[in-house]
């Protein structure tokens, strides 16, 4: 049943790559870019995106089936997750407003999740103890599932400023939304550098010292940018690391940021080289249809919804685990101080659109910031600090 559920979960991910491909279709008819408004290539997307989910559906049953508890007790498993509530949260969406654009830019994010979350070890587990809670279930799917509503926010805004701002000149503007799209590429760049690597089946295997002072060892499968706290190399013929950090700093997992940002830098200028221009203007054509008004609508629509349901996943649900878990409700860990960012700025983003009127533009980039914000929390929070979610 293993096996079954790793092919549900690829065959969720072809089906995403094609239904992406058919919204693509649909926003280049005039029809497919007016609101409520659906052509052909829109209903076959949408309906792929279906298929897709209810596959990715059967991934996580039959994965809870063989492991005996919910799969969201690590990265690979959370992250899976995450993606399939981002398309859950698409669907919802795309039922009200049947805007076919906003699944040429979710799809392929819950597509790079997905295929961020594979490279990470896939293995089943038994739980630690301070899993073993209920409490632990309810907290992460709630928080994954306000986090992916509020996902749809960054779609929509990341569709008005691609239609919005003006290509033809440089500015302020044009750079910040190409370096958004280039730390969308980053996550692209840490999937192909852990595969080429893993291709070489590149290992090399330290000892070191954790804060603990206790002796502990660690294998990179990537050559060791970074080394642990007084780490000693035991594997022959393997590069030396470079810098040695201290045991508060994931040593391992900060090579691998580096690597995926390296990856990030040539598979952007590939990418650039080929267009010949700047990705977000290579784009601009492609959403002239778009109701910009529409746009700005489901973005705020879509952070009104998440904001709770994040609120209670993220901040009280995780209070409650944590007291059941390590008896306090709050410990200061990197993820907690994350969260209550995230939070923090999302309450700004809603007293800044109800009472000083940041509408349109001003909101988008709230809207492009805020995601930003909760992709460093999944990416560089969990694989550089380490802290009381390090078991992820």
């Amino acid at each position: 049943m293993a096996e079954l559920s790793s092919n549900l979960l690829f065959t969720a991910f072809i089906l995403y790559l094609v239904a992406t491909f058919f919204f693509g279709g649909a926003i280049k008819d005039k029809k497919g870019g007016m609101e409520k408004k659906q052509n052909k290539w829109a209903i076959f997307g949408i309906t792929l995106s279906a298929i897709g989910l209810a596959a990715q559906l059967g991934y996580f049953v039959t994965r809870w089936i063989v492991s005996g508890h919910a799969p969201v007790s690590n990265l690979f498993e959370f992250t899976t997750f995450f993606g399939m509530m981002l398309v859950c949260a698409f669907m919802v969406i795309y039922s009200i407003y049947k805007t076919p654009a906003l699944g040429v830019i979710t799809l392929p994010i819950a597509l790079i999740i997905i295929a961020y979350a594979s490279m990470f070890p896939r293995e089943i587990a038994p739980l630690i103890p301070s899993l073993k809670s209920y409490w632990l279930y309810i907290h992460v799917t709630t928080a994954a599932t306000g986090e992916a509503v509020l996902a749809i926010s960054f779609a929509a805004g990341l569709i008005y400023l691609l239609k919005s701002i003006d290509q033809s000149k440089r500015s302020k503007s044009t750079f910040w939304l190409e370096a958004s799209l280039f730390i969308l590429i980053t996550a692209l760049g840490f999937v192909a550098a852990s595969s080429a690597f893993s291709l070489m089946d590149y290992k090399a295997d330290f000892t070191w010292t954790d804060k603990h002072d206790k002796q502990q060892q660690l294998t990179y499968t990537m050559p060791a940018i970074f080394g642990p706290h007084e780490g000693k190399l035991q594997t022959a013929g393997k590069m030396e690391p470079l810098i040695e950090v201290p045991a508060i700093i994931n040593a391992k997992k900060l090579t691998t940021v580096v690597w995926s940002l390296a990856g990030g830098i040539i598979l952007y200028a590939i990418i650039r080289l080929i267009l010949r221009k700047r990705i977000s203007a290579a784009i601009q054509p492609a959403v002239k249809n778009i109701n910009l008004d529409l746009l700005d609508e489901i973005g705020y629509r879509s952070v009104m919804i998440g904001f709770p349901i994040f609120t209670l996943g993220a901040l009280i649900f995780a209070m409650i685990w944590a007291q059941a878990a390590w008896s306090k409700f709050w410990g200061w860990d990197p993820k907690e101080v994350w969260a209550l960012i995230t939070w923090l700025f999302y309450a700004a983003f809603l007293h800044l659109r109800l009472s000083k009127g940041w509408q349109g533009e001003k909101s988008a980039w709230l809207a492009m910031i805020g995601f930003l914000i909760i992709m460093f929390n999944l990416i560089a929070v969990n694989l550089v600090i380490a802290g009381l979610h390090s078991y992820a």
